[in-house]
């Protein structure tokens, strides 16, 4: 009797574990998957743009910009469009910090304006615009030139170093410049002189090449020449994240993956170039009848007539 009730003892406690497991178990299952969740948050967050302005405003007189939202992830290339006077080459001075914002916040390589030297922020950023054009000696060579953007300052002085030299052929092989690298800036033309911008630009190991409107003086010829130059060296692995300023969508080549269209200081439209470029909206740009047609790639904008319309 007494090892009948010690089983039938054991019995039931084995049947009320049982039964706590069971609940026990339920409960877990209707527990939310912690571990899960925990993972999914650290491989959601999110890549540092290169680029992220937002409700920018600038005012003199008269507003510049106003209402400016532009972000640019890495792996993008972009072109800046819109009509003389849309507020392309504004953007690009207060996004460089040569001309103060009124209002909101820009945020480039992550830094952000405000809180970081933006003077030091320069040299992690390559420009290639008129006014380096005007500011280059003669007499400097396509070498020396090259080399002086690793100092950041304009006229080469004082001893070139090897590693100097061997950094400034290899991106000369890269530009495609190295047969001039001889040659004073005086005698080279309007593409080379872009070309060896570039090499200077490149020189400092940029993260964001700002090109503005690269292709101006060019003829038809050495303007096609340099947009396939742009275009192989978009293409490169190694290369930085490129922002082209430019009037001419026959500028905007395939490695350009987005388009920020400006009008009278504010967006118009920005996004992937296949949804932004359409003749309706580059119509409203121009305050003008526009076609724009595509072919393997590459954009040509006609005017379609107007009566009474003057320009």
């Amino acid at each position: 009797m007494k090892s009948e009730r010690a089983a039938g003892s054991r019995n039931s406690g084995a049947g009320k574990q049982r039964s706590r497991m069971t609940k026990l178990g339920s409960r877990l299952r209707d527990m939310p998957p912690l571990v899960v969740s925990i993972n999914s948050d650290i491989g959601a967050k999110k890549a540092v743009p290169v680029i992220a302005i937002s409700q920018l405003r600038v005012e003199r007189d008269a507003v510049i910009l106003d209402s400016i939202d532009w972000t640019v992830q890495r792996g993008q290339h972009w072109a800046i469009l819109g009509a003389n006077g849309s507020g392309k080459t504004s953007l690009l001075s207060t996004l460089t910090g040569y001309m103060p914002l009124t209002a909101g916040v820009i945020s480039m390589l992550g830094e952000t304006y405000g809180r970081s030297d933006w003077r030091e922020l320069r040299k992690r950023v390559g420009i290639v615009s008129s006014s380096v054009h005007q500011m280059m000696a003669g007499h400097e060579t396509t070498l020396g030139t090259v080399i002086s953007g690793r100092h950041a300052m304009i006229g080469m002085w004082g001893e070139i170093r090897a590693d100097e030299r061997a950094q400034a052929l290899k991106i000369l092989r890269q530009v495609e410049a190295e047969p001039i690298r001889e040659r004073p800036w005086r005698v080279l033309s309007q593409g080379e002189r872009q070309r060896v911008l570039i090499g200077r630009a490149l020189m400092a190991r940029p993260q964001l090449l700002i090109l503005d409107e690269p292709c101006a003086g060019l003829d038809p010829v050495a303007r096609e020449h340099f947009l396939q130059f742009l275009e192989r060296l978009a293409q490169s692995p190694t290369a930085p994240t490129l922002v082209l300023v430019t009037h001419h969508v026959e500028e905007i080549t395939p490695a350009f993956s987005h388009v920020l269209i400006l009008r009278d200081g504010r967006v118009l439209a920005e996004g992937a170039k296949s949804k932004v470029l359409t003749s309706g909206t580059l119509s409203r740009a121009f305050d003008a009848p526009l076609k724009l047609r595509q072919r393997r790639g590459r954009y040509s904008l006609t005017v379609n007539p107007s009566v009474g319309m003057v320009i």
